[in-house]
C-alpha cells in the first residue's frame, strides 16, 4: 500500500490510498472553494447522560445529485470533484459537512472504489483488503489527535438508510467522548468481570454464539453470527477469533482472510430477500439497504468502568439491515424510538438459516 497525503483548496486534508508503490498523486483541486465553515457543537443531554451533535451547516449538503455531477468521482473530462485525480483506488478526505469539527471531532469520507456504479460487496479481494488498510490507517492518525476519544469507521447503504450520494463509499468519526453504545458494553464487561471471576464477556458470547445455530459463517480467523437478540430483522455480528481492541491489532493472518469472509457476508445480504418478481439474472437481485460499524475500544484509560481496560474490549463489525422483507422496512417507530425498546419481527434463528440459505455456490 502506497499512501499520499494532500490539501484540497479550502485546506481539508485528503489521502489517497494505492495498490501500486510507483503510484504519483500530484493533481492540484482547481476549485475555487472558499475556507470550510462549520458550526458543530456538543451538548450534554443532562438526564440521558448522552450527547447529541449540533450541526446546522450540514442543512445544505450535496443531496442527490445525478451521477454526472457526484462529487466522489475523480475529476474528468473537465469537471471537477472532491478528488483532484482522474481515477484512485480508495481514496479518504475530510468531510465538507462534517457533523463533528475542531474540538468537537472530526468526519472523514472514505471512497471505496472509483468506479460510480459498484458496491463494497463487487470489490475483489486486492481492494477490500486496501480499504481495511485504510481504516486502520484512519484509526491511527485519528488517535493521536488530542481531542479524539473513540474511532467509529461505518459505510450506510441504500437511499432507505438515508444516503444521499450513490458513489460507494463509508464514514469515519472522530468522537470526543465514548459513545453510548460503546459505554453501555463497557459496563456489561465490568459487571460480568466482577461477577464472574475475571472471565471476558465477549469471549463467552462467542464460545456460546459459535456453539449454536445462529453460525451464519466461520473460517480460520473470523466467525459471523446472528445474535440471540438481535435488534434488526436480518442482523450479523462478524468477530476475528483472537480477541483485540482494534483494527491496528488485528495480525496478519486475519487482514489477509478479512475480505473473503465480508465480502461473502456482503453478498449474501443482496440475496436475503431475492428477485424482485419478473426480473432474471443476478444483475436483477433488489440491492439490500445496510449499515456495517466497527466497534473499537476507545483511546486512553476508562474512569468510571471498574477494572476494565481497553485490551478487554473485543473489535467487532455489526450489519445489518432496516428491510424486514421484500418491499417492507422495519422503521423505529414508538417503542424503539421512544423507549429504546427493540421489537424484531424476524426470529434470530430463521435470519441465520436464511443467511445460510442464499451462500455463494
Amino acid at each position: 500500500m502506497k499512501k499520499t497525503s494532500t490539501r484540497l483548496a479550502d485546506g481539508r486534508e485528503l489521502v489517497y490510498y494505492d495498490l501500486r508503490d510507483d503510484t504519483v498523486r500530484d493533481a492540484v483541486d482547481r476549485r475555487p472553494l472558499e475556507p470550510t465553515v462549520t458550526a458543530s457543537e456538543i451538548r450534554r443531554d443532562p438526564l440521558l447522560g448522552d450527547s447529541v451533535a449540533v450541526a446546522s451547516h450540514r442543512q445544505g449538503r450535496t443531496y442527490h445529485p445525478p451521477a454526472d455531477e457526484c462529487p466522489l468521482c475523480p475529476s474528468r473530462d473537465g469537471r471537477l470533484s472532491e478528488i483532484p485525480d482522474a481515477g484512485y483506488d480508495v481514496v479518504v478526505f475530510e468531510n465538507r459537512f462534517p457533523s463533528l469539527a475542531g474540538d468537537s471531532g472530526r468526519c472523514e469520507v472514505v471512497c471505496f472504489t472509483s468506479d460510480h456504479d459498484a458496491s463494497f460487496a463487487s470489490l475483489t479481494d486486492e481492494q477490500a483488503r486496501l480499504v481495511l488498510e485504510a481504516w486502520t490507517d484512519r484509526t491511527a492518525e485519528l488517535s493521536h489527535l488530542p481531542s479524539v476519544k473513540q474511532v467509529f469507521c461505518f459505510e450506510n447503504r441504500g437511499a432507505e438508510i438515508g444516503v444521499t450520494l450513490g458513489h460507494p463509499h463509508g464514514q469515519i468519526y472522530a468522537y470526543p467522548f465514548i459513545t453510548p453504545r460503546t459505554a453501555l458494553m463497557l459496563r456489561s464487561l465490568a459487571d460480568h468481570k466482577a461477577g464472574a471471576g475475571g472471565e471476558n464477556l465477549f469471549d463467552t458470547v462467542l464460545e456460546r454464539e459459535l456453539a449454536g445455530d445462529r453460525v451464519v459463517l466461520e473460517s480460520e480467523h473470523w466467525a459471523a453470527f446472528v445474535p440471540f437478540a438481535a435488534h434488526w430483522p436480518y442482523e450479523v455480528h462478524l468477530y476475528p477469533k483472537r480477541r483485540v481492541p482494534d483494527l491496528l491489532a488485528l495480525d496478519e493472518a486475519a487482514r489477509t482472510e478479512f475480505p473473503q469472509v465480508y465480502l461473502e457476508l456482503l453478498r449474501r445480504f443482496d440475496r436475503i430477500f431475492g428477485r424482485p418478481e419478473g426480473a432474471e439474472g443476478d444483475e436483477a437481485v433488489a440491492p439490500t439497504p445496510y449499515i456495517a460499524a466497527w466497534h473499537q475500544a476507545p483511546f486512553g484509560d476508562l474512569p468510571g468502568f471498574d477494572g476494565v481496560t481497553r485490551d478487554d474490549f473485543a473489535l467487532h463489525l455489526e450489519l445489518f439491515t432496516i428491510r424486514r422483507t421484500s418491499g417492507k422496512l422495519k422503521f423505529l417507530a414508538g417503542s424503539e424510538s421512544g423507549m429504546s425498546v427493540f421489537i424484531n419481527d424476524v426470529p434470530p434463528e430463521r435470519a441465520a438459516e436464511r443467511l445460510r440459505e442464499v451462500a455463494s455456490s
